[in-house]
């Protein structure tokens, strides 16, 4: 399967409590609790996924959350106690891909934005597409783009981890990858940093693009 795109390799050593909530309230599975160890696969095409879903789980005793198909990309996500096995249930997929981690596509911060004391009615339209908490008027909201999608999910937990902001939402899936945190402007700030900081820093090849 070498031929197909490995988009997103990212394993999140310790998940934040309301990115493991987030998860919880958007996923169908078998859902995360705070600190354990979590894997995201996205590729393309998009159907191979499920393929590479039935290999991570028969490597070791890892528990799915996620399972994302569409035509374009798909994404995965497992999830253990022990980040031993969820390591190794990657590099399972990888096996099977006839990849490495340094083949997945090195990801790009695609656009971000501060909105300082946001607006009443513009907080109630942001509380309506969101799944985490609720922002409120007159708080600071911070919103990023990634691609590839899947690590949008790396940014969100090193935010959480940096600073005590507000999950809003994460969008792990599709063209771009979309994270809205909320509240004071000074955790906000440190947060987006951390978020940025992050994506910024992993490794891959270049080359992500957009459908």
């Amino acid at each position: 399967m070498a031929d197909v795109e490995l988009r997103t390799y990212i394993v999140l050593d310790q998940l934040q409590s309301q990115l493991a909530a987030h998860i919880g309230t958007t996923s169908r599975g078998f859902l995360p609790v705070p600190g354990q160890a979590s894997l995201w696969i996205e590729t393309a095409p998009g159907m191979v996924i499920n393929q590479m879903l039935d290999i991570a789980l028969k490597a070791t005793d890892v528990q799915p959350a996620v399972l994302v198909i569409e035509r374009a990309y798909g994404l995965l996500e497992v999830h253990s106690d022990d980040q031993g096995a969820v390591r190794q249930s990657g590099q399972a997929v990888l096996d099977a891909l006839e990849h490495t981690e340094a083949d997945r596509l090195k990801p790009r911060v695609v656009s971000q934005q501060v909105i300082r004391r946001v607006s009443p009615y513009h907080a109630q339209l942001i509380n309506r597409i969101r799944y985490g908490s609720m922002l409120l008027a007159e708080q600071t909201l911070f919103v990023m783009e990634t691609v590839p999608a899947g690590y949008i999910v790396y940014a969100a937990n090193e935010a959480e981890k940096a600073s005590h902001v507000t999950l809003l939402e994460v969008r792990p899936f599709g063209a771009y990858g979309r994270l809205y945190l909320g509240g004071e402007e000074r955790d906000v700030m440190v947060a987006s940093e951390a978020a940025v900081r992050a994506v910024e820093s992993l490794t891959g090849t270049e080359g992500a693009k957009t459908m």
